[in-house]
């Protein structure tokens, strides 16, 4: 019980040093936007600890942090192998095979009214398919590998890339693409040098939402067949083992790969459309 009433009382001091924080002069400062989500996850690990400790929780139940961190540190070579397999091989491949073939799909759908009414349709189908059914199917015919796992990861960020890319080729106005034609710019030309620069904000969306998707599509299809190893292959065979400590050091490895993987996709749009009004300071 001590332990429960000392973690409430971190978490309420903790509390008060974000609203501190929140509205101090220095909270437009990188260091203080960057201390206060960090502190409001500590105080939460702290709040987990406390309850699981004081209530004497099952480890079977909810493990406690300080467990899946010992977990985690004494099975770095399983993860690792199961990050390769899942991350590398599956979702990172499926994802850049998914968003080229949308990448370029959009630009055919674009360029061809007949696509714009024959294709959307078609995707909107593909988007609406549960990944559950899609999954055991992929690996019925690309096998138990990568391959069929990369399968579904290509089926689940197509739509959205594709739906944003395309809504992001129609951001130009009228005025624009007449100034466009004045200068007797050619479709090719038009499209490099004015409508991508504009549709960039929207590719990047599609994007930033295909980072999640990847990873789930990648983790859930391994549910439906794999190797013997894998993020998901490993999830479902602690579960069954009551190896719980292990599942939560999974889902943090997927926890840091997909702030990493959204991170990066950010950090690289603010650089490619800094002209855009939501980058402005």
């Amino acid at each position: 019980m001590m332990a429960l009433v000392a973690s409430l009382g971190f978490w309420i001091a903790a509390w008060g040093a974000n609203i501190w924080l929140a509205n101090s002069r220095w909270r437009s400062t990188g260091l203080v936007r960057l201390t206060v989500p960090l502190l409001f996850g500590v105080t939460l690990l702290v709040l987990w600890e406390g309850i699981v400790r004081g209530l004497e929780v099952s480890q079977v139940i909810l493990p406690a942090p300080s467990l899946v961190a010992q977990t985690f540190a004494a099975s770095l070579d399983i993860l690792w192998t199961d990050f390769v397999q899942t991350v590398v091989k599956g979702a990172f491949r499926g994802f850049l095979i998914g968003a080229a073939a949308a990448f370029l799909c959009a630009i055919a759908i674009d360029r061809s009214g007949f696509l714009t009414r024959g294709l959307l349709p078609i995707g909107n189908f593909f988007a609406a398919l549960p990944i559950v059914g899609v999954a055991p199917i992929m690996v019925n015919w690309f096998g138990f590998d990568w391959q069929s796992k990369a399968a579904v990861v290509v089926v689940m960020v197509f739509f959205p890339i594709l739906v944003n890319t395309v809504q992001g080729l129609k951001a130009t106005d009228s005025m624009q693409r007449d100034l466009m034609r004045t200068y007797a710019a050619s479709y090719a030309q038009t499209l490099f040098k004015l409508r991508l620069p504009a549709a960039m904000p929207f590719v990047f969306n599609g994007l930033k939402i295909a980072t999640t998707l990847a990873l789930i599509g990648a983790i859930v299809a391994e549910y439906f067949g794999s190797p013997t190893r894998g993020m998901g292959f490993r999830i479902s065979t602690a579960v069954g083992s009551l190896s719980i400590d292990l599942v939560w050091a999974e889902i943090a490895v997927a926890a840091m790969v997909g702030t990493s993987a959204y991170g990066l996709i950010a950090w690289i749009e603010r650089r490619v459309t800094f002209w855009h009004p939501s980058h402005r300071k």
